[in-house]
């Protein structure tokens, strides 16, 4: 894929999902060199925070011409000072291209070395060690972007072929040689939103993907039920102003198209009502879970699209300080590097998809309460009541790992800790925002697994394979070549992690 002047998040599913390997363009790399050339003139006999100046509290101090260069490579080091887990491989390459983009918009002064060395890195899987704790998301990604810095510099630690290794020892056997710093180049890598940008691209890819399986899982519970299909009809959807909404409800008409299952309502409640019924044997509506998913699940799909909307204007943007404008001959000092943008759409995502989990749990708990549905065993048990407890233990881990989520929902948004000698006095948290949803999306996929072989099993009791949709069918057929219908207790989770990993890969 050659890179030109604006990415889509689609691009970045080529990049970092599918492995396909990028180009610059060659008006990118002169944009680069425009700008680096003309913040190398301008920048003589002026002050210019970053290229001759302390950083933070500390830009009062005039920094000398000889120590301009030694003092970008002690702000790297000096905040490589990340802790915890590793952020995972994906959102680290789509951090790496979130700040090659941006800096190649030509507004941050950097030399071409080190939009080549991140191409490279990116393209030949070469993966640096970032950690999930160090930025507060005000000057951005400061202490995550300082470890991506380092690596550039030729310094700390990558995963390379699945090992963790040493920059420097991989660097000799890729034959890559590390950027040497030119005017701001620390700053300007360390300066900016890329890594809660990265990480919050992944968790859209994710979100959308727990989307469409909770819309297919809840097709498949209505078949299960034998639900009237007016609440999931054109005119009553339609007659709500939300895109979301209708989208998801047509979205589940056309996964039940074929289905032998639903129900119409005029063919049964509307033409054969008996008069002299004072208590009616057949349910005149469904529980909430089961007929107010669109209602539900529309706004977690236009909280989704918006959220990839301000990722997309993001990753596009110059985010850094100050910014270099070629066209006006100036730069411009300010604060694009703060991440309240990203921040708030992390906490919007986290909390739709929490509320996609519950919907999953109460769907679970219908399914696995006899009184409530009134066609199933408690627990789906196919077994012996009694003496066999089917799907009783996985509930625990379901509503435990639901909860979880409820816990982690509450906003990072609005935990601003001043730090920085004050300098910082308000600040984002955006990259802890976009790990806690992360977590809470990791939490969704495990409650949907145990959902889904709950499904499986009801379709079993019930004999409904032949009846079911098209849709829900394959759904059956894939989930049976992992976990075998059972009716004796055995052990679950190495089944629970594979359903896991089948529903992450769809």
């Amino acid at each position: 894929m050659k890179i030109t002047n604006f990415l889509e998040l689609k691009d970045f599913q080529k990049i970092i999902i599918e492995n396909e390997k990028i180009e610059l363009d060659e008006s990118l790399l002169s944009r680069v060199n425009t700008s680096f050339q003309f913040l190398k003139e301008f920048s003589k006999n002026k002050v210019i925070y970053g290229v001759n100046t302390g950083f933070g509290p500390m830009a009062q101090f005039k920094i000398s011409d000889e120590d301009t260069h030694q003092l970008q490579y002690n702000l790297i080091r000096s905040h490589s000072s990340g802790i915890g887990n590793p952020l995972p491989a994906q959102e680290v390459k789509a951090c790496m291209l979130a700040r090659m983009n941006t800096l190649s918009l030509g507004n941050s002064g950097v030399h071409e070395s080190v939009i080549y060395l991140l191409q490279e890195l990116i393209n030949r899987d070469i993966i640096p060690l970032i950690f999930e704790h160090g930025g507060v998301g005000a000057s951005g990604d400061l202490v995550q972007l300082a470890h991506l810095a380092l690596v550039l510099i030729g310094e700390g630690e990558v995963f390379y072929k699945g090992e963790r290794k040493f920059t420097k020892e991989v660097f000799e056997i890729e034959k890559l040689e590390p950027i040497q710093v030119e005017i701001r180049e620390g700053l300007a890598l360390m300066n900016g939103t890329s890594v809660m940008s990265g990480i919050g691209i992944v968790n859209a890819y994710k979100a959308n993907q727990l989307t469409d399986i909770s819309i297919r899982l809840s097709c498949a519970i209505n078949e299960i039920v034998q639900a009237y299909d007016d609440h999931l009809s054109a005119a009553l959807n339609g007659t709500k102003r939300h895109y979301g909404q209708q989208k998801v409800a047509e979205r589940m008409r056309a996964h039940l198209a074929d289905s032998k299952l639903i129900r119409k309502r005029e063919d049964h409640l509307y033409t054969h009502f008996e008069e002299q019924e004072k208590v009616f044997k057949e349910k005149v509506q469904e529980y909430y879970s089961l007929r107010c998913v669109p209602q539900i699940l529309g706004p977690v799909l236009d909280t989704l699209e918006y959220t990839e909307k301000v990722l997309e204007n993001e990753i596009n943007s110059a985010n850094d300080n100050p910014i270099i404008n070629v066209e006006d001959q100036h730069v411009y000092h300010g604060g694009n590097f703060h991440g309240d943008y990203i921040s708030l759409e992390m906490d919007k995502l986290k909390i739709v998809v929490t509320k996609l989990t519950m919907l999953a749990e109460r769907q679970l708990n219908y399914l696995l309460n006899a009184k409530i549905n009134e066609i199933l065993p408690p627990f789906v048990n196919l077994g012996k009541l009694g003496f066999n407890f089917g799907m009783q233990g996985v509930q625990f881990t379901a509503t435990s790992t639901t909860a979880e989520s409820q816990m982690l929902s509450n906003p990072m948004y609005v935990h601003s800790i001043p730090n920085n000698n004050d300098n910082q006095d308000i600040v984002s948290m955006g990259t802890n925002a976009a790990v806690i949803c992360r977590k809470v999306i990791e939490n969704a996929f495990e409650v949907l697994a145990i959902e889904a072989i709950t499904i499986i099993q009801a379709i079993e009791y019930l004999g409904f394979q032949d009846k079911v949709s098209s849709s829900t069918k394959e759904l059956y057929d894939e989930i049976r070549k992992i976990i075998p219908a059972f009716s004796d207790d055995m052990v679950m989770y190495p089944y629970l992690e594979e359903v896991k990993k089948y529903l992450k890969a769809m």
